[in-house]
């Protein structure tokens, strides 16, 4: 069991867990996850390392709460615990050891881009962080990145920072000069658009893919994706690749697969049962009992 330490919400929808787990925290690196699953019967899910704590014995989770399993995830309270948590997982990210790097992080991303900014700067090298959201409830952790370097918030309503996409303050850099490397993580178009960007400036650029995952392991195949033609599996080889070699319609394809039971599960969950007081049968129907056995579980990713 993995107690909650502490508890804060970032955004609406984004909240900060710091979580009890000793030895993953001694050994994480940036760009490792963990697959979490809240308790019996519960979805895995995976979820990057956003920071860790080797003194204290513990591990940061941002959880985007986008589905049912990530919304009982973030119900929990301090002093609650998680069942399981497995990991480090993945692959560590590829870091440069010097120059300057333009780290872009779009929406719950910023997390996932935030303790590779932290290692960069560890290394001496200078950087950049990119980050936005919808509107300025929406940008999160830009203290904490700005303790690495400049910060560039951008607000696609322009009520707060830059107004604009992600990508137009990147543009700017880059046409300034002396980018040598871009790490992006946000939604699928957002890093398809930064990688089309950086392509022509000859600029290396590293994404990290939201594959469905089962086992985080390799095993379930759930997770592949196209990188230069090659098949990968996005939890062993992965989960960053080279951007400007990534399938992105092919993965952006792959995550419609079970939005369907996803969007079930959720309605299933809010659904409110006050007033539905119809006796039970005394032996419930064998089609009714077979078919609660046959609902699909969700693959909700929340990384």
């Amino acid at each position: 069991m993995h107690t909650i330490v502490s508890k804060e919400q970032l955004s609406p929808n984004v909240t900060r867990l710091v979580v009890e787990a000793s030895r993953i925290a001694q050994i994480r690196r940036p760009g490792q996850f963990v697959i979490v699953r809240r308790g019996p019967g519960a979805e895995r899910i995976p979820l990057t390392i956003a920071d860790a704590d080797p003194v204290a014995g513990t591990i940061t989770l941002v959880i985007q709460a986008i589905g049912k399993s990530t919304s009982d995830l973030v119900e929990l309270e301090p002093g609650q615990a998680i069942q399981d948590i497995a990991g480090p997982l993945g692959q560590p990210t590829e870091l440069i050891e010097r120059g300057h790097a333009v780290c872009v992080g779009g929406g719950v991303g910023t997390a996932v881009v935030y303790p590779i900014a932290q290692e960069l700067h560890r290394r001496g090298v200078r950087v950049t962080s990119i980050i936005g959201g919808r509107s300025r409830e929406w940008v999160i952790l830009e203290d904490e990145l700005r303790q690495a370097g400049e910060v560039v918030a951008c607000t696609d309503d322009g009520s707060y920072g830059r107004h604009g996409f992600v990508t137009e303050a990147l543009k700017d850099a880059l046409e300034a000069g002396g980018v040598d490397a871009v790490y992006a993580v946000g939604p699928v178009p957002m890093m398809r658009a930064v990688s089309e960007l950086t392509r022509p400036y000859g600029v290396p650029t590293t994404v990290s893919l939201n594959a469905i995952m089962v086992d985080g392991t390799g095993m379930c195949g759930g997770c592949r994706v196209s990188i230069g033609g090659e098949t990968k599996y996005a939890c062993v080889d992965g989960p960053e690749f080279d951007g400007h070699k990534v399938d992105f319609r092919m993965l952006a394809d792959r995550l419609t697969t079970y939005r369907t039971f996803e969007q079930q599960a959720l309605e299933r969950r809010e659904a409110c049962r006050i007033g539905l007081r119809q006796p039970a049968p005394a032996v419930a129907p064998a089609s009714a009992a077979a078919s609660s056995n046959l609902t699909p579980a969700t693959t909700e990713n929340a990384r």
